[in-house]
Formats: C-alpha cells, sequence, structure tokens
C-alpha cells in the first residue's frame, strides 16, 4: 500500500499541475494521484510518464484517478477508481495482484464490497466541506471516517478538506492517511504545507 500522504494533481488553475510537485515530494508526498479528467488519453498518458520518473526519483508512488489502461500503459503503480469508474473486481482482474487499486467509498456496505472486489486501500469522503470538486454529497466528518475504518480491514484515505489542523481528528478515526489538493496548490508555499501536513501525520502517529 502507498504511503500516508497523497497529493492530487490540480488542473484547475489553468497552469501546469506537475510543476509543484517536484518540491512537494522532496517536503515529503507519499504519493501522486494524476488526475486530469478533461483531458485526452494521451495527454494524461504524457503527464504520467513525467510524475512516474518523479516519484521514482523521490521514493514515491504514482497512481492515475479513473484510467486503468493509461495507468498500466504509462507504468504507473496504480489506479484510483470511483463509483462511476471501470468495477473493481475488473480492474484487479486485468491489473494482477500486484498493483494497487483504490476505491471511492462512503459507507461500511460500500468499503466491504469495495475490499472483496481487491480494493488496495479506500479513498473516504469527502471528509470536511471542500470547492475542489463540484458535486460532492455531504461531508461525512471524523465520525463517518470512523464507520468505515471500523469494517474496512484496508487502509483508509480520508479526503476532502484537508488541512494539517483537521490530520489529528481524522487518524483518531483510524484512517492511515490523507490526500490533499487545496491543502497544498492553494496554500502560498506549497512545500511548507506538505512539511506541515506531514509533522501533523507523524505527530498523530499515523
Amino acid at each position: 500500500m502507498p504511503g500516508r500522504l497523497h497529493l492530487i494533481t490540480d488542473t484547475r488553475s489553468g497552469l501546469d499541475p506537475l510543476a509543484a510537485l517536484p518540491a512537494a515530494l522532496a517536503a515529503g508526498v507519499d504519493v501522486v494521484q494524476v488526475r486530469m479528467k478533461e483531458a485526452t488519453d494521451r495527454e494524461v498518458h504524457a503527464a504520467t510518464r513525467r510524475v512516474v520518473a518523479m516519484c521514482d526519483a523521490h521514493g514515491a508512488t504514482c497512481i492515475v484517478d479513473d484510467r486503468l489502461d493509461v495507468a498500466l500503459a504509462a507504468g504507473a503503480a496504480g489506479v484510483h477508481l470511483g463509483a462511476e469508474d471501470l468495477p473493481v473486481a475488473d480492474a484487479r482482474r486485468v491489473a494482477g495482484a500486484g498493483f494497487v487499486i483504490g476505491a471511492t467509498v462512503r459507507d461500511p456496505d460500500a468499503a466491504l464490497r469495495a475490499v472483496d472486489d481487491g480494493a488496495s486501500y479506500l479513498g473516504v469522503g469527502p471528509a470536511f466541506a471542500t470547492s475542489t470538486k463540484a458535486g460532492l454529497p455531504a461531508p461525512l466528518g471524523p465520525a463517518g471516517i470512523a464507520a468505515v475504518c471500523a469494517v474496512a480491514g484496508v487502509p483508509v484515505i480520508a479526503i476532502g478538506g484537508v488541512r494539517a489542523g483537521r490530520v489529528a481528528a481524522l487518524m483518531e478515526a483510524g484512517a492511515g492517511g490523507v490526500a490533499v489538493v487545496d491543502a497544498v496548490y492553494g496554500a502560498p508555499d506549497p512545500s511548507d504545507a506538505v512539511r506541515a501536513l506531514r509533522a501533523a501525520l507523524d505527530e498523530a502517529g499515523a
């Protein structure tokens, strides 16, 4: 399973979402998830190859949002699948046992199904209110995260509105790590933001 601090690429600004990655990786990001919702497969493939090289240089892991075919073709370590993406069981059958597959869930029943189907870890959220992604359901809060952690049997990565000051509550709920977008991309100094998140994770004993 990848590490505790996941950074999801942010394409909303129109700037190169990969420009901040070397500094963020040097500051302590464990996993980079390449999320480029509006890009073509060829564009995501090219970006993923760049991210794989960056991650390899820092001992980190690259996974791709949604697109199993691109992840496999570009040499990424895994894929993260949402509720409307390829079913986890089919992704596991195609990718094999050693491939990392994350699944987005919101409740214990969905968590159990995803794990039974072969998910390596669960992305659970939104933990708190966030403007990163439109159309999200109501925040789960630490209690909702805890309900999934209680049955998961695999690491839970909390996502949505995560800041350094909220990490301790999520770890107390049983999360094994956090995934962030705005906490890093929206920070005045992304490297400082990563270090603060890393310190919060270390302090919480995650």
